[in-house]
């Protein structure tokens, strides 16, 4: 099943081997298009029979689809972390909250650097490595660059990396920097950052890792690939994502329907992206009839999101046009309140993963997803990722939001029976 880079607007190909990531011809956004009329040999006992594999590449999660990710590459040039794997929880306490039956929570958390950039960061760096590139880049919040650097390492590669210069979890800019790579933090925001990457990974021959690159796209597909396996091939009738850069939107979108036109499904779930009511320029766009696009100066706690003008845009909505999907927005309050309860039943999360519960809740209240919907919720980092605002949250030391579901850390002096009276 041979692959090419195709244009997503103007049908411009181009061979997989270009470094190339935005169309010569129109400007637009590449895919890589895999021909899958034959379908391949692509079943479910295929993938499902890769289960528990213990020797690479079908240890990972997204190697195991090898052949909806990057068929008849050499396995020898895959740069793998056996990365994927995640679990898929079903909570009841988390149902009754959303108010819905049935809610599964995806948790690429759970990644070997702690989100989801991982699924892509495998794949970018295994064409970097297939390209003979030896510097790989990107602008990052932070869980981009966490991961870029680790596979950047892992691959004996430089990886370099344009940070913006406040607001950077502190357990994010840790790793970019225990990983080795070059860090610059710039006095801009990541929008900015994301201009400046692309300006100079061009000029200087540096192989560039936003998901701007298709091949990012190709890996973080595997999160659908999975959650459905893990489900037994049953569509849930909505999946729910947060979305800053959208790549994952963009991602899931194509997964969708490369998995409906190969036969693993009968039918599309729909889609619902939720953003942060301080970074929400796709949901502005799409409650304007996407009749013009303005990008947003970004303001939220869920760093993560925290985008103003998504690289991913017009792939996000090809997304939303063939599920029949929807776009939210949720407060900082509701962010951190929906994060506090998926964290109190032992599952935790980052701030902008609580976007897919405090999301999958208000579009139950506005009666677009109905109680006896099934729902597959994403949780795209790690509880650890930012430390910092899950303290303040329970210390009451955010600006501008209220502790409502506060865990008070209980203050006690050196005292036996002190501490047996606050315990009773």
């Amino acid at each position: 099943m041979p692959s090419i880079l195709q244009c997503i607007d103007c049908a411009q190909q181009y061979p997989i081997d270009r470094v190339i990531y935005t169309c010569a011809a129109c400007g637009s956004l590449l895919d890589v298009a895999h021909d899958l009329s034959a379908g391949g040999g692509v079943t479910r006992s295929l993938f499902d029979d890769r289960l528990g594999a213990l020797s690479p590449p079908y240890n990972s999660g997204v190697w195991r689809f090898k052949e909806l990710v990057y068929p008849g590459i050499e396995d020898s040039a895959i740069v793998s972390r056996m990365e994927g794997n995640t679990n898929l929880y079903e909570q009841p306490r988390l149902a009754a909250f959303a108010g819905v039956d049935t809610l599964f929570l995806k948790h690429e958390g759970e990644n070997p650097t702690g989100s989801f950039k991982d699924r892509g960061m495998t794949t970018g760096v295994t064409q970097a490595n297939v390209l003979g590139m030896t510097r790989v880049a990107c602008a990052s919040t932070g869980n981009t660059s966490a991961s870029m650097a680790a596979y950047a390492a892992y691959a004996g590669l430089q990886g370099i990396i344009f940070l913006q210069n406040r607001q950077i979890a502190l357990g994010k800019l840790a790793q970019g920097v225990a990983f080795g790579a070059t860090c610059l933090q710039v006095n801009a925001d990541f929008d900015r950052n994301m201009e400046l990457v692309q300006i100079v990974s061009e000029q200087l021959g540096i192989y560039l890792l936003n998901s701007v690159n298709p091949f990012r796209l190709e890996g973080q597909k595997s999160i659908i690939f999975e959650a459905l396996q893990q489900l037994r091939w049953r569509v849930p009738d909505w999946v729910v994502v947060p979305g800053g850069n959208l790549g994952n939107s963009s991602a899931f979108g194509k997964a969708l329907r490369e998995m409906f036109e190969v036969g693993l499904i009968d039918r599309l779930p729909r889609l619902a992206i939720v953003q942060a009511e301080g970074a929400n320029p796709l949901y502005r766009h799409f409650a304007g009839g996407f009749k013009r696009f303005e990008p947003v100066k970004a303001e939220t706690i869920a760093t993560a999101i925290k985008i103003g003008n998504p690289v991913n845009l017009r792939k996000a909505i090809r997304t939303l046009e063939w599920t029949g999907g929807v776009v939210e927005e949720v407060s900082d309050q509701q962010i951190m309140d929906a994060k506090a309860i998926i964290d109190g039943v032992g599952i935790g999360c980052e701030p902008a993963s609580a976007c897919s519960l405090a999301g999958a809740r208000k579009l139950v209240e506005n009666s677009v997803i109905r109680p006896g919907d099934s729902v597959l919720a994403v949780l795209t980092g790690h509880i650890m990722k930012d430390p910092e605002a899950t303290i303040g949250y329970h210390t009451g030391e955010l600006p501008g939001i209220s502790p409502r579901l506060r865990n008070r850390i209980q203050q006690v002096d050196d005292d036996l029976q002190a501490i047996v009276r606050l315990l009773n």
